[in-house]
């Protein structure tokens, strides 16, 4: 086995179809689009401006059993005054030889430039995916989620990593949830306790308007958070252009206080269940059965939602929770999964099972000292 540092298009090409041999014959693993993946890897990606990296193929003659990308992001390491790296986008054959030597090259790449610590899996930033599956591998992963084989979880503690942190995922049944009252009750008193509320849909003639509310907001509630790292314009800007034909309104909820803004809660549909289907492209034929399938999809994923400080603690979410789950119902959507959540953060742990969640899945991401 060697491991070679990928320098042209077509180790990149090789780097990014690779997984289809890992998960070759698995009903559960969702291939991403190809078209994504070159974004998520090149350079157009506004990501890059602040960050680097290296990819790595382990290959067995001209074979590849595996691959590794080593990441440095500055503002990460600016935002939380550490010399952290990551791995990410690790898949290999079964073989413990192939996940250290993948794990030492990444290592050694980031050790050159003076990183102390590398963590991973994150693929490429703690606003994407992350996470070894630990727990919940009976079922596919919602969009944005991640599957991963159960052997890596022993390759890593073979290789010298240890848990850094664990993340949750919950699923509810939304009618079961609309139907208890359950998001009333939560939601009841909001009015009172702040005059001059009101929830609307997000309006997509000013989608690029509410996007920077979001980010905003994001940025300000999630700041104290481990591993967050601040969206800048630019992401923004290509997060808006690439989810924009994802979002259904009724599931990007704003909340203003007096018509300034206040809260935000981001569902979206589980694409998952349609790019399950496309095997990795989206040509003619790929585009007709993503239009038709997306009209089948049972299920959303809660992404992310966020409250302005002064908001906190007073009800807010549940109302949240209440438009977006009454709208998901009436549109025909069964299920809707909340991750992901820290396994430190009991506040949206207890949230989440007040939404009639039950932790369902879990993930891992590891670290290792480089000193």
């Amino acid at each position: 086995m060697q491991i070679e540092l990928v320098s042209d298009k077509q180790g990149l090409d090789r780097f990014i179809r690779f997984p289809w041999a890992v998960y070759e014959g698995n009903p559960n693993w969702v291939p991403p689009l190809i078209s994504e993946m070159k974004f998520i890897l090149g350079d157009k990606n506004p990501f890059f401006h602040h960050a680097e990296a290296a990819y790595f193929l382990a290959k067995d003659g001209d074979t590849v059993v595996g691959r590794i990308a080593a990441i440095i992001d500055r503002n990460h390491i600016n935002t939380h005054n550490e010399q952290a790296g990551f791995f990410g986008f690790f898949e290999c054959l079964p073989d413990p030889a192939t996940a250290c030597g993948l794990l030492d090259a990444a290592a050694a790449w980031l050790k050159e430039r003076d990183i102390e610590i590398m963590r991973g899996p994150i693929n490429p930033s703690t606003n994407d995916e992350c996470g070894f599956l630990l727990e919940g591998f009976d079922s596919p992963p919602m969009i944005m989620m991640a599957y991963t084989p159960p052997y890596y979880l022993d390759y890593l503690e073979r290789c010298g990593l240890t848990k850094s942190r664990d993340l949750y995922a919950y699923l509810s049944v939304i009618k079961e949830v609309s139907s208890g009252g359950r998001l009333e009750k939560l939601a009841s008193g909001v009015q009172t306790r702040v005059p001059g509320i009101t929830v609307r849909p997000a309006d997509m003639k000013n989608f690029h308007r509410e996007l920077e509310v979001v980010k905003e907001i994001y940025n300000s509630a999630w700041s104290h958070n481990w591993g967050f790292v601040p969206m800048t314009d630019e992401e923004i800007e290509s997060m808006a252009k690439r989810l924009k034909p994802l979002i259904v309104p009724e599931l990007l909820i704003m909340a203003e206080v007096n018509g300034a803004p206040a809260a935000f809660f981001m569902a979206v549909p589980d694409y998952n269940q349609v790019f399950k289907r496309l095997n990795g492209r989206l040509g003619p034929i790929g585009l007709l059965k993503f239009l038709w399938y997306s009209r089948k999809i049972s299920d959303i994923r809660v992404l992310t939602m966020g409250v302005k400080e002064e908001y906190r603690k007073k009800g807010i979410e549940g109302l949240l929770y209440l438009e977006s789950f009454k709208a998901a119902m009436k549109i025909g959507y069964e299920r809707a999964e909340m991750s992901w959540i820290l396994e430190d953060n009991v506040l949206m742990q207890r949230g989440c099972e007040l939404m009639g969640g039950r932790l369902y899945k879990k993930y891992r991401i590891y670290e290792k000292s480089l000193r």
